[in-house]
């Protein structure tokens, strides 16, 4: 799958520097690349969610600017991480122009390499199916072994950060849109974007 494939061409800032609903879409079948492990782990990203900013009451930044959202406010392409009840971590991507807050959640990926690795980091078996080692965000940031202290602000369109985003020809095919998951507010907005009949597509949205 990934024969001549070195290392995909690094996503500009100007990519994110767009209203998050156009990131979250135009994100899939784009590639996830983790540096600064003894192999590289890289996954193409089959789902999204867009996060609109203040005027989203399910957003981060509905309540303002905290040191908790800060780097929502900063440049775009820059990694926003947080825990869920302390037990898993979610990856989101800054959107807009810096001083505008909005984001777009990685809710899935395709692992492409280092799916070895990906299996030790959420402690499965070698025979685990491959279709679920990143079938969601917190079990797409545990392969990855991303945590809020290690990567919580990087910048993602560095080919110098230890994660970044890069594409490749990839063509994306049918993309399904539907209401976000797991919130209350909002929770009506077709928001939510994922390649449609892709295994790797987060179980609970199939």
């Amino acid at each position: 799958m990934l024969e001549g494939w070195v290392e995909g061409r690094q996503l500009a800032r100007s990519f994110f520097d767009a209203p998050p609903e156009q990131v979250a879409r135009e994100l899939l079948g784009k590639i996830l690349v983790r540096r600064d492990t003894e192999e590289r782990l890289i996954g193409r990203i089959v789902e999204t969610e867009a996060y609109l900013g203040e005027h989203d009451p399910a957003a981060h930044a509905a309540s303002g600017r905290t040191a908790r959202n800060a780097v929502l406010y900063g440049p775009p392409g820059h990694a926003y991480v947080y825990s869920i009840y302390g037990l898993h971590y979610c990856i989101n991507v800054s959107c807009l122009p810096e001083g505008i807050p909005g984001c777009v959640l990685l809710r899935a990926l395709e692992p492409l390499k280092g799916s070895p690795e990906m299996r030790r980091n959420r402690g499965m078996s070698a025979s685990t199916d491959l279709h679920q080692l990143a079938s969601g965000p917190g079990k797409l940031c545990q392969a990855f072994g991303i945590t809020r202290a290690a990567d919580n602000g990087l910048d993602l369109t560095s080919a110098e950060s230890p994660l970044g985003l890069v594409e490749d020809d990839f063509e994306c095919g049918e993309v399904a849109v539907t209401p976000r998951i797991g919130i209350r507010k909002a929770a009506d907005l077709p928001l939510r974007f994922f390649l449609a009949g892709h295994a790797c597509v987060s179980t609970r949205g199939r």
